[in-house]
């Protein structure tokens, strides 16, 4: 399994990045082809002080190979170039293999 973790610093109009990220960017980037799995939230947290994120997106993949055809298919450049439509506190974007584990 690969993850890709997407982090959104508070954006300059909250409202407006909500609304737009639910109605049109999310539409677009869940066609990314070899999405296998999605989640999202507004409700961002930090353990200790202020968090620097405002929202995170997080995007399961089969493997590296896989995520990386996604981001670079059409609909991933879709995605990719829309961030600047409603992301104006920028965007950090990484990606990751995950570890299993069980306690």
């Amino acid at each position: 399994m690969h993850k890709l973790l997407v982090l959104y610093p508070k954006p300059a109009d909250p409202d407006h990045f909500r609304d737009y990220y639910v109605t049109n960017h999310l539409p677009l980037a869940v066609q990314m082809p070899g999405l296998l799995a999605w989640r999202y939230s507004f409700d961002v947290a930090a353990t200790n002080g202020e968090t620097p994120y405002f929202a995170v997106f997080e995007g399961d993949f089969a493997d590296a190979a896989a995520m990386a055809a996604a981001r670079t298919s059409s609909q991933g450049q879709r995605a990719s170039a829309d961030v600047v439509n409603y992301a104006t506190g920028g965007v950090v974007i990484i990606d990751y293999p995950v570890q299993d584990g069980a306690g």
